[in-house]
């Protein structure tokens, strides 16, 4: 048997009375997905209960205690963000998850909001994942009532040994206090579900690292370095909890991307897949303005692809114009996704990174908040003069690239360690004239790089 079969085991012993069978509740106005779910779990242990719609779900609920329950985003009349607040009020102790089957952020926040919820489910969805959640809610609601029955448990001890001597009772007091240290740390570890705000961040923030590849720990990376960025700059605390805040949630425009549009690199994105990424932080912004609280963490997730040089987006601003904050999550931002191959289609290492961050500075970059991150992080280990930075009008024949080139949008141009010939060397020219910009091209001056004869080697 799989060790991580999520089918709940029941021994067989003796006293089958004892045996608890955990009841599940499925709302949704679709008979067929109610069917399919039936057949899915049923023969796994469970009790199975069914609701064609909120209503009928909340007398459901009246009428039977029920452990975890699975509803669908979008029925008629009452959704399923209004569904699970109501099941929220009514027993709070059951576990609440969504079944969504569209990408509609501003419901999706709704229901995280008031309903609360565990977590979400994609459809059309996978057996093994759906039976694994469900596993995982029952144990997550089994851990909080054995915290409450602990915290009972130790509140009533404390009373009956308030007769002991004053050593005793300050033992028992320091004890208390550590049972409820953690059972406090638990709770806090499985979300605090009462606490709107936070939890929202942690969940906006896992939505799209829950789709495996690349992407997976992504902004906690970027969240880590722009928080320490942020404190070695010496900002004021809520600017750098703004900061903090923006890098976890910067991807959150992406949450409606397909699996294969988020698998690209930037440097591969074309038409209509680049146009809809350009929009990703105008999207994130829009999400995130209705909460009060996070209304200048929005302005950072609308300006962080902006840059230094005003080639950026979405609103081309430049310099000091870009909020400071923007700047620190961008740079962070690159740092990471150099290295997990979000940028280009090649990955590369923390050293080659930061020398690309240092490539940067002025264009894409402010100098200024480039320093702040080689502080934090030390700066390439790699001797900058193994390459040289030429304008493209003096490329030669026999050159060798020492970086990958790549155009203003990201796309790459030509890899690193290509040896020039004379057609590379007018398709690079002729793309900087037709483009009106001044492209530097950095060289590899190793000699064993080298083949450009002494005769065409620039100055």
């Amino acid at each position: 048997m799989r060790t991580d079969d999520p089918t709940p085991q029941v021994k067989n012993t003796p006293v089958a009375a004892a045996v608890i069978v955990p009841t599940l509740l499925f709302v949704d106005d679709e008979p067929s997905i109610l069917s399919s779910l039936q057949r899915l779990f049923r023969p796994r242990g469970y009790k199975i209960l069914t609701a064609e719609s909120g209503e009928a779900g909340l007398a459901m609920l009246d009428a039977h205690p029920v452990d975890v329950v699975v509803s669908d985003m979008r029925m008629p009349i009452m959704d399923g963000a209004q569904f699970l607040e109501k099941v929220r009020q009514k027993t709070p102790e059951t576990m609440r998850l969504l079944l969504t089957g569209y990408a509609d952020i501003n419901a999706t926040i709704n229901a995280i909001n008031k309903g609360e919820i565990y977590r979400l489910i994609s459809k059309p969805w996978d057996d093994n994942d759906i039976l694994l959640i469900v596993k995982k809610a029952l144990e997550h609601k089994a851990l909080r009532a054995e915290n409450q029955r602990l915290l009972v448990l130790t509140q009533q001890q404390s009373g009956e040994l308030k007769g002991l001597n004053s050593g005793l009772e300050k033992r028992v007091q320091e004890r208390t206090a550590e049972i409820e240290q953690v059972n406090s740390f638990l709770n806090l570890a499985n979300g605090k579900l009462k606490q709107n705000f936070l939890v929202s961040i942690k969940v906006f923030s896992g939505l799209i690292e829950l789709r495996e590849g690349a992407v997976a720990g992504h902004a906690r990376r970027v969240a880590d370095m722009a928080r320490r960025m942020a404190s070695r700059m010496a900002l004021p605390t809520q600017v750098q909890q703004d900061v903090f805040v923006a890098a976890l949630l910067h991807d959150i425009g992406k949450i409606g991307f397909s699996d294969a549009l988020l698998s690209k690199p930037v440097s591969k994105l074309v038409n209509e897949d680049l146009a809809r990424y350009r929009k990703h932080a105008l999207s994130g912004e829009a999400a995130l303005m209705p909460l009060v609280e996070l209304q200048g963490v929005a302005k950072i997730v609308r300006s962080h692809h902006e840059r230094f040089d005003g080639e950026g987006f979405p609103d081309g601003l430049s310099g000091a114009a870009i909020p400071l904050g923007a700047q620190i999550l961008a740079i962070a931002n690159d740092y990471d996704g150099f290295q997990i191959g979000t940028l280009t289609e090649r990955r590369y290492s923390a050293d080659e990174a930061k020398t690309l961050l240092l490539q940067g500075s002025g264009k894409r970059y402010d100098p200024k908040v480039i320093d702040v991150i080689l502080d934090v992080i030390g700066k390439p280990r790699e001797e900058l003069g193994r390459y040289r930075e030429l304008p493209a009008a003096e490329l030669v024949p026999g050159m060798v690239s020492g970086k990958d080139i790549l155009s203003r949008d990201g796309t790459l141009l030509l890899a690193a360690d290509y040896v020039l010939d004379a057609i590379i060397v007018r398709q690079i020219q002729t793309y900087a004239i037709r483009e009106g910009i001044h492209l530097m091209v950095s060289i590899r001056t190793d000699k064993r790089f080298n083949t450009a004869s002494p005769t065409e080697s620039p100055p």
